[in-house]
């Protein structure tokens, strides 16, 4: 390396270095690589992207400088990997809850088979028909009998199977532990809301935000009665219908199960509780199609919950999340389908 070139790298870095501090951003080695380039002004969609990001939440946390650098940094093999081990988690996510169903639906049957047994024995027993009537059914008890042995079989490999399944759901969870992004949503994941969270919190510049939680409401119900796949469809679609309004730097998050986060950068209490009536509204008017069953699912409702951090607050994470959450419960106990706090 020339004299020259050592100089302009020893300015890149003393340029780099204060704007990571300023930010709090982690200093690995792929954090300094994407701050460097920043500085060296080397790549144009990097700066425009990272300048973007600082503009629409006051800041560029480390879950935000780790996205960048995989978009605009990390190799293909890398991005290639991750979207791999997000595809099969929702692939095995899929498969897991369609053998759930298939079990039920198998319960179901048998159930059925063996009142038929019940009642064409009946008829033999009581020798209500005549001899070639008992020979017909003695042939049809023959054959249901060995399509419930088939059934049973059938069910217990199932069994297998959805254990098999699950073991490689837990190998795959511990290689992407720090993923983040939600398999089956596409949304980001639990731990990257609660790093991203955390460092709103920290970042004075972010302030005032708020934090919007939103649960589908009776989700157990929809999931007993239609089934886990079509279970899967709504949280898929309703995903889909919230990241069209996560526009100025909102994102957004699967918090866990049938519940969703959103973190909206910049704004106050009664500007984020309008996006939330917008995205209520917008789901609510969403209609659910499961082609493969020929099933219509057409009234999905929301609650939502909304709290504000702003510079008079010093509350912990925790305590934010327990202050949206509370009005997210109010919703459900005042009927659902509603936007809390009124006021």
């Amino acid at each position: 390396m020339s004299d020259d070139q050592f100089q302009q790298s020893t300015s890149f870095l003393k340029k780099a270095v204060p704007l990571m501090m300023k930010y709090k951003v982690p200093t690995t080695p792929t954090n300094y690589a994407l701050w460097y380039t920043y500085v060296a002004n080397t790549d144009a969609k990097l700066n425009a992207d990272v300048d973007a990001t600082v503009d629409e939440h006051g800041t560029c946390s480390p879950l935000q400088s780790d996205m960048l650098y995989q978009k605009h940094m990390a190799d293909k093999h890398s991005r290639d990997i991750n979207a791999l081990k997000q595809s099969l988690e929702s692939m095995m996510t899929e498969m897991t809850h369609s053998m759930s169903d298939t079990i039920q639906d198998t319960d179901a049957f048998h159930s059925v088979l063996d009142n038929t047994f019940e009642q064409l024995s009946r008829v033999e027993n009581e020798g209500l028909s005549i001899d070639e009537t008992i020979a017909v059914v003695r042939n049809v008890v023959k054959d249901s009998q060995a399509l419930t042995q088939s059934t049973r079989y059938f069910k217990h490999q199932l069994n297998d199977a959805q254990q098999e399944i699950a073991q490689l759901k837990q190998n795959l969870a511990e290689m992407t532990e720090q993923a983040t992004h939600d398999g089956l949503t596409g949304l980001l994941n639990r731990a990257a809301f609660e790093r991203e969270l955390t460092a709103y919190i920290d970042s004075p510049q972010t302030w005032p935000f708020c934090l919007i939680l939103i649960d589908l409401d009776h989700f157990k119900k929809l999931n007993d009665t239609y089934g886990h796949v079509l279970g899967d469809i709504a949280l898929k679609q309703v995903a889909k219908r919230i990241l069209d309004y996560c526009r100025d730097g909102v994102q957004a998050f699967r918090y866990g199960g049938e519940e969703f986060a959103l973190l909206v950068p910049q704004k106050k209490l009664s500007t984020a509780k309008r996006t939330a009536e917008t995205l209520r509204a917008a789901i609510d008017r969403m209609v659910i199609k499961d082609r493969r069953r020929g099933r219509t699912l057409d009234h999905i409702t929301v609650s939502i919950g909304v709290a504000e951090y702003g510079e008079e607050k010093t509350e912990s994470s925790a305590d934010l999340i327990y202050r949206a959450d509370q009005h997210l419960y109010q919703a459900k106990n005042l009927g659902r389908n509603r936007v809390m706090p009124i006021n």
